[in-house]
């Protein structure tokens, strides 16, 4: 069993903990990232990026998020590849156990574990994912432009996603398994009010059909929720907006959640325990994209930053006294 002590020790390795290990790292804070059950974040499950600013051409999600972390490891940070098991956040410095049997101490701790997309879980999701199936309008709504596309789902996100869509989709269905959405009601009422969105209540999705040369999405095969008939539905994207499930087990208990979510001081990335910060989509449940995500972590190192020199000219001053 080795111990690795830091002044600054960030758990996840996607926008948010690779962009606050870049801060740490120019600070001199030589951070210390567990990378996770999946290092490099959801980025690495995407294909096409077109909305992260500075590139002028399409770029691929992996290829981002690897030159995100030899940035980071460039300015000095250190990589560890082990999965987080248990955490003491009772006393600083914070100390994390890894599956690997390495206890990571740290002076701050940034939590930066990310949220997954739910996906409805059938074999033709995985199949045609980046292939006309996707869990972020925002993300990849661009490439829908002028087609026909499907919105699953009936909360808050699905209906986002949906209103979202008419912006580049002028034939936008809603497919949603009950009679009745479960969205806010000024959000049912923009939904409702809009021409370019049609509903299709009591149906769930049984199968993303694939077709084509090169294959990809052309439709989906439906069941109806009340009689038992099927149908299908032509398409050439699917949105599953089903939710998100941010990656906070470890710290239930330990830190106050919202939703699953973890609660910072609005506009900070402070949360209730002093040297504890939380940045990316494990905070945020409203925009959840990578630049936001950076956005946040970058604040979560400055906010480190601070802390620590604040609790080091304490420290000195009692000293003196």
């Amino acid at each position: 069993m080795t111990t690795h002590k830091t002044r600054m020790l960030i758990l996840g390795s996607g926008p948010a903990g690779l962009s606050a290990a870049i801060y740490g790292a120019r600070a001199g804070l030589k951070p210390i990232v567990v990378q996770g059950i999946q290092p490099g974040g959801q980025l690495m499950t995407t294909t096409d990026v077109e909305n992260y600013p500075g590139f002028a051409d399409v770029i691929q999600g992996p290829w981002l998020m690897e030159q995100m972390q030899k940035q980071a490891e460039h300015v000095g940070t250190t990589m560890m590849y082990d999965i987080i098991t248990g955490v003491d956040l009772s006393r600083r410095p914070f100390r994390l156990t890894g599956d690997s049997g390495d206890v990571y101490e740290g002076e701050t701790l940034v939590i930066a574990t990310g949220a997954q997309a739910k996906w409805l879980g059938l074999d033709s999701e995985k199949t045609l994912a980046g292939k006309g199936v996707s869990a972020c309008a925002t993300c990849d709504g661009f490439f829908y432009r002028g087609k026909k596309v499907v919105v699953i789902g009936g909360g808050n996100t699905a209906v986002e996603e949906a209103l979202y869509m008419t912006n580049h989709s002028p034939d936008v269905t809603l497919i949603h398994r009950r009679d009745s959405l479960r969205a806010e009601k000024i959000l049912q009422e923009r939904l409702f009010d809009n021409e370019r969105i049609s509903v299709l209540w009591n149906k769930q999705v049984e199968r993303f059909v694939a077709g084509g040369s090169p294959e990809g999405l052309v439709g989906v095969d439906l069941k109806d929720t009340v009689t038992g008939a099927h149908s299908h539905v032509a398409c050439d994207g699917a949105f599953v907006a089903i939710g998100h499930s941010p990656s906070t087990e470890l710290f239930a208990g330990a830190l106050a959640l919202d939703e699953g979510y973890i609660t910072v001081e609005p506009g900070t990335s402070r949360t209730a325990i002093p040297g504890v910060f939380a940045c990316g989509d494990v905070m945020d449940k409203h925009y959840r994209q990578a630049v936001t995500a950076a956005g946040t972590g970058c604040m979560a190192a400055l906010d480190a930053e601070r802390f620590l020199a604040e609790a080091e000219f304490a420290e000195k001053k009692a000293a003196a006294a």
